[in-house]
């Protein structure tokens, strides 16, 4: 089955920890997510526009690669995580919860509404006051993610 156009292959994504365990809590297990992300990135396998690791889920707007099924792009994410995690950092057991939720993002104002959500989810959970002081999301670390699609992007 061909892969639908790529205008319309961004999508706000939601994955938890295995029994909502706060996983993401430690620095390491964060840098190692970002690290994945980064590697995956870097291989053109999906455009990452905004994203947040909360302790215990993790949402995101991503855009798979031209030739990259979502659920491949979500195995590269959540299957390296897991493999680097037991490899790299010994951590034995489950990591994710089966599945991810996803939402096809169809105009500007709704990855607006997303972006926003993905920042405020922080400061809504009383982590942080402002989003930019939430470590890892995207609203402090603007270098580790990438421009909006065209059709997405204010003004266009």
């Amino acid at each position: 089955m061909p892969i639908a156009p790529q205008e319309i292959r961004t999508f706000f994504i939601s994955f938890s920890t295995w029994g909502r365990r706060s996983i993401l809590q430690s620095e390491r297990m964060c840098d190692l997510l970002l690290g994945v992300l980064r590697e995956n990135r870097a291989k053109q396998r999906f455009q990452l526009h905004e994203f947040v690791f909360m302790r215990d889920h993790v949402h995101l707007i991503l855009t798979p690669g031209p030739d990259v099924p979502l659920e491949k792009a979500m195995q590269f994410i959540k299957g390296g995580f897991s493999y680097r995690a037991k490899k790299e950092l010994s951590f034995n057991g489950e990591i994710w919860q089966k599945g991810y939720n996803e939402r096809r993002i169809r105009d500007a104002g709704e990855f607006a509404q997303f972006a926003d959500y993905i920042w405020m989810n922080p400061v809504k959970a009383h982590l942080v006051e402002r989003a930019e002081d939430h470590k890892y999301s995207s609203a402090s670390l603007r270098s580790e993610v990438d421009e909006p699609p065209p059709q997405f992007r204010s003004g266009e």
